[in-house]
């Protein structure tokens, strides 16, 4: 699992296990999103052994699959209002992360200027430029 941080409330991961879920709460996070659909990968974690280990521990955690390199509307819609109402702060996982950086750097747009977003996405590892262009190219 590699964690990045976006802002105080928000953080982005690669695939996370159960047995991380632990350390996670340990590490302050009260939120855990899934962006990754069950059965993307061989032997990833299903969402319900996430949510499993979760349970007991406090954390909240949103389901929000989402297919790599597609993207919609409602993806970014539904992440972005799950990141609003969970309590703070968020780690959402992927298999990378990259795909919740887009999410996120998408939710943001209207809400904070782009180069803050790259800035931030830059930061954590990630190369958002390509996603956010091509929205502002519309």
């Amino acid at each position: 699992m590699s964690v990045h941080k976006l802002t105080d409330d928000i953080s982005v991961a690669s695939q996370i296990s159960a047995e991380e879920v632990a350390a996670l709460a340990q590490q302050g996070y009260r939120s855990i999103i899934c962006n990754r659909p069950d059965g993307e990968w061989p032997g990833q974690p299903a969402f319900e052994d996430i949510a499993r280990a979760a349970e007991p521990l406090g954390l909240i955690v949103s389901f929000i699959p989402v297919q790599s390199g597609a993207i919609t509307e409602g993806d970014v819609r539904a992440f972005g209002e799950a990141v609003k109402r969970l309590p703070k702060p968020v780690l959402a996982y992927c298999r990378s992360g990259t795909r919740c950086a887009a999410l996120w750097s998408l939710s943001e747009i209207g809400h904070r200027p782009a180069e803050d977003i790259l800035m931030r996405t830059e930061a954590a590892g990630y190369d958002m430029r390509g996603v956010l262009q091509s929205l502002l190219n519309k």
